[in-house]
């Protein structure tokens, strides 16, 4: 018997996020551990008159690829994929990992080569969304290898993730729009001022922001959702950051970052672990070293660290900063095959202080 709350997380994703109408074509995209949260959406885009379009792909696809693919095969970009990327009307992730460290053995270089070869697809995706004939969300569908990774019994991790969707909410429609009400408050607070100061342990760094456009989330591109964030302009930052939650990226875990920024451009860079693989990371093309995004989280349900930055980077009381492109409607210019977001915690002694005003201090903002 299919889980109420997963009939619920469909109907958000269908009718609230991507806003399915009658006609329209919607990709339906996941690993095969989500089949129960894929065909209640595939119901749901029925239901709304869509054409659904679904791809599946099979646990443990991933690490078999980067294993046995030349150098060419991982250069090469399947027409399917780019028919998506022009053609759809909406996309549908759904994340279901049953092993989240399974390409911690793969090499560096092959992943970044993949990033490269793919990063043109993204930034056709990015500048189709900008111009809004193209929408997407992403989401998780509840695995054990998950509640794992945020050191949760699979029963724990459901509840907290459906209630960060707000899918146990009666009519979970109507709640995440009485949700965004304060996220574009903020938004609306921040936008048009000139720079950004984030104070922390083992962080200051100023970030400029003139000219900006600060966009709110509120579940079109992610659930769960909850922060707003802009481009900062690009050779405007300045100083040192510490994020203080781990990541788990390309299948293998990053912490303890740490980051030195000169004239906008990663001039240091460090990490406790997975130290080789940011590097490379940062090396992947020339705006792999700039920040494509500064991005404040609001949602104060999602209150620990995941390992999963899809959550972590929302969680109220922290920023994230993301290395790599920038997202065009926000007026950001940098681009980059990379964006990887990485989470700064603000709720012990930290502040955010806005043209020499405190915006928010300790997680919990003042303005």
């Amino acid at each position: 018997m299919r889980d109420p709350r997963t009939e619920r997380l469909a109907k958000i994703l269908v009718g609230y996020s991507t806003k399915v109408k009658e006609g329209e074509t919607v990709a339906i995209e996941g690993e095969s551990a989500a089949e129960p949260l894929m065909m209640a959406i595939y119901e749901e885009v029925l239901k709304a008159g869509g054409n659904p379009i679904v791809n599946v792909s099979l646990a443990g696809q991933a690490a078999m690829f980067y294993k046995h693919s030349s150098d060419a095969q991982l250069e090469w970009i399947s027409p399917v994929a780019e028919w998506m990327v022009d053609n759809v009307d909406a996309r549908i992730a759904v994340g279901a990992s049953v092993n989240t460290r399974e390409l911690s053995g793969i090499a560096p270089e092959r992943q970044t080569l993949r990033q490269a070869a793919t990063g043109e697809l993204m930034a056709r995706a990015m500048k189709r969304s900008a111009e809004g004939s193209y929408r997407w969300c992403y989401t998780l569908f509840p695995t054990n290898a998950y509640a794992s990774e945020a050191e949760m019994s699979l029963s724990e991790y459901e509840d907290f993730y459906f209630g960060a969707c707000l899918a146990d909410d009666g009519d979970p429609l109507s709640a995440w729009k009485l949700a965004s009400a304060e996220t574009h408050r903020l938004a609306e607070w921040i936008e048009g001022h000139e720079e950004v100061r984030v104070i922390a342990p083992g962080t200051d760094i100023t970030l400029g922001i003139a000219g900006r456009k600060f966009i709110p989330c509120d579940g079109e591109h992610n659930m769960p959702d909850g922060e707003f964030f802009t481009g900062p302009v690009e050779d405007s930052v300045q100083g040192e950051v510490t994020f203080h939650l781990p990541a788990t990226i390309g299948g293998r875990e990053v912490s303890g970052v740490r980051l030195r920024f000169d004239s906008g451009k990663v001039v240091d860079a460090s990490a406790e672990r997975g130290e080789e693989f940011l590097i490379k990371l940062l090396d992947t093309d020339d705006g792999a070293r700039r920040l494509g995004e500064l991005g404040i989280g609001t949602n104060y349900a999602i209150d620990r660290g995941t390992r999963e930055v899809l959550l972590d980077e929302k969680i109220g009381g922290t920023v994230h900063m993301a290395v790599g492109a920038s997202y065009p409607e926000s007026g950001g210019t940098n681009e980059s095959a990379v964006h990887t977001d990485l989470v700064c915690d603000l709720r012990l002694g930290g502040k955010i202080v806005v043209d020499g005003t405190d915006f928010q201090v300790d997680g919990k903002f003042i303005v």
